[in-house]
């Protein structure tokens, strides 16, 4: 805040800690989520949850989740920066956590969870390529932010695809019907489509929403580092916005967003900037050649339905 929020009100530290923090010192990746979240979202109040260890050698959702379920005052917007592959848990974890997911969205929270950085993934079974999708953004009750770049990376021009941005279909969430329209629109349209062997089409798609995840400053333990890059870094500055935008509506009387797909999805976009340029990356072999899935018009599984236009998304998202 000292080297870049000298022109803007912002709050002086984390508000409040919930759950065990160890000792060591801050990682780059928690740095990025609260300075990025704290700077979009300026001058809101923000807690940091922290849950240590690990669940099926991965991330403990469940334990984080479960922090939640037991509290009755919460933030209203949460924003993720990590993920599994959705190969890589059990069914049961998965639909435990979910179940949770399910609950948050029943109570009015929203959770939005970075895509990854692995563009479409990949993975091989018995000589046979598909793409890797990951979780918990393939959650159909999640929001997930995938991320673009700029297309000169040294200013301030139009966005394009960030070829890491995660993005695809689920092998275990089948399409909710919020999307339907949208994920059949673009797999009728698009003229760039892998081949079918490599993804569910009838899955869950995602990501629902992108923002810039390339070329950002981040400050850990008092050293500025250039070229931070990720989902990790798009998805707490559209949590920001979102608060903002919160902000506005309990000051006009209005309850916070709440569960935003169902809404996003209705509104086709609206209040957001249709990224229509880039691919990302999958499997490095003939057949793809290291290209998953392209963006295009509308919806699409690299960068959802665009990047925040703040203005824009403001007006459409302040009434009910």
């Amino acid at each position: 805040m000292r080297l870049f929020g000298g022109n803007f009100a912002h709050q002086e530290s984390v508000a409040r800690v919930v759950g065990q923090q160890g000792r060591g010192r801050a990682g780059i990746e928690a740095s990025l989520d609260v300075q990025y979240l704290m700077s979009a979202g300026a001058n809101i109040s923000t807690w940091v949850y922290s849950s240590p260890g690990r669940h099926e050698s991965q991330e403990p959702f469940l334990q984080w989740l479960l922090l939640l379920s037991n509290e009755s005052a919460l933030p209203p917007v949460h924003t993720v920066s990590y993920g599994d592959d959705e190969d890589s848990l059990s069914s049961t974890y998965i639909q435990r956590v979910n179940t949770e997911f399910m609950k948050a969205a029943a109570r009015g929270l929203t959770l939005l969870f970075a895509s990854g950085d692995s563009g479409a993934g990949c993975w091989s079974t018995s000589g046979r390529h598909q793409f890797r999708p990951s979780f918990p953004a393939s959650s159909p009750y999640v929001t997930t932010v995938g991320g673009t770049s700029f297309q000169n990376p040294f200013r301030v021009t139009s966005e394009i695809v960030d070829y890491i941005s995660g993005g695809g279909f689920s092998n275990v969430f089948p399409r909710p019907s919020y999307q339907e329209e949208a994920v059949t629109q673009f797999l009728s349209s698009s003229p760039h489509l892998p081949p079918s062997s490599y993804f569910n089409a009838s899955g869950r798609a995602y990501p629902d929403v992108a923002a810039l995840s390339d070329g950002y400053w981040v400050v850990s333990n008092h050293v500025p580092i250039p070229w931070v890059s990720g989902t990790s870094a798009s998805t707490p500055v559209f949590g920001g916005l979102l608060s903002l935008i919160n902000e506005h509506r309990i000051l006009s009387g209005h309850p916070p967003l709440g569960f935003l797909n169902p809404r996003l999805y209705q509104q086709r976009g609206a209040g957001l900037f249709d990224v229509t340029r880039g691919c990302h990356e999958s499997c490095l072999n003939e057949e793809v050649q290291g290209q998953g899935f392209c963006s295009g018009p509308g919806w699409d599984p690299v960068t959802g339905w665009g990047t925040p236009n703040f203005p824009a998304l403001l007006k459409t998202l302040i009434n009910p």
